[in-house]
């Protein structure tokens, strides 16, 4: 029912120069592995193999780290080393990679609608690469396939965030429907302190309609002159349904040095280390 999942990578990852002058930031390792194949490896878990990728310049090292690299392989071919390879084999063998670019930098539901070739006419995910999360017994964007089959609305996913960090996110407000679920009746972005109409806030996991495609192209620029989501998942809500969902799991805000060492940490005591997990 949900094949596509779609990857906003085009952004600049400024918070992280110089590191991300010449490298995307989405390659920047957790442990070995980079921050987006942890997203699409999470995308695969649930079902959904057709990844697109909205991309912008500087980003060719994402479109090449899902290819195959003949002389590479060639070179260890035979050795201990060829062991390493074997996760991003085995996501170049089950999916395939569709590409498409951003041409200007005009907020994240700009970037969604720029891959409306991509997905077409069907309910699609989406992953945000800077948000590593990991399920308790299954991964985050698993549990809301699993939701979208039940309720077939756009789904985001939110957590509880202290008050004084609310300014940072999109916040819904939304009415408890029981079992981590709310429909949604309010959504502002980054909103001033204080004016949060909850501390629920959205992480970078969608599953979206293909209606919000024509409803993006009729929203105006909002908070800082950008296309917001959050905007036309609120038009969405008053039209229709939208639902949050309370994920079972653990995020890291990779997009933030703090959160970045907390998840590198995290990967490596839980992951890598002997007798981890």
């Amino acid at each position: 029912m949900i094949n596509k999942c779609l990857f906003p990578v085009a952004g600049y990852g400024t918070r992280f120069l110089p590191a991300t002058k010449a490298m995307a930031k989405e390659m920047l390792p957790i442990v070995q592995k980079p921050l987006v194949q942890y997203g699409v490896e999470e995308a695969v878990e649930a079902g959904l193999t057709d990844i697109a990728f909205v991309t912008g310049r500087g980003k060719r090292a994402i479109e090449d780290h899902f290819d195959r690299s003949y002389e590479l392989e060639h070179q260890i071919a035979g050795t201990g080393k060829e062991a390493a390879l074997s996760g991003i084999r085995s996501l170049i063998d089950q999916c395939t990679f569709s590409y498409t670019r951003q041409r200007h930098m005009a907020g994240l539901g700009n970037a969604i609608l720029t891959g409306k070739t991509l997905i077409g006419d069907e309910a699609f995910g989406v992953v945000l690469a800077d948000d590593l999360c990991f399920g308790h017994h299954k991964g985050v964007l698993q549990q809301m396939v699993t939701l979208y089959r039940q309720f077939r609305c756009s789904i985001v996913a939110i957590e509880e965030v202290p008050e004084d960090e609310t300014h940072k996110y999109g916040v819904i407000a939304g009415d408890s429907m029981g079992d981590r679920i709310y429909r949604v009746n309010n959504m502002v972005e980054k909103p001033a302190p204080g004016d949060a109409p909850s501390n629920l806030a959205i992480i970078g996991r969608y599953i979206l309609t293909p209606d919000i495609f024509e409803i993006l192209e009729n929203t105006p620029p909002g908070k800082n002159g950008e296309v917001q989501i959050t905007d036309a998942l609120l038009e969405q809500a008053r039209t229709g349904c939208v639902i949050a969902y309370k994920f079972d799991g653990r995020r890291f805000d990779c997009g933030s040095v703090d959160g970045f060492v907390a998840a590198t940490n995290y990967c490596y005591q839980n992951c890598y280390l002997p007798n981890a997990g």
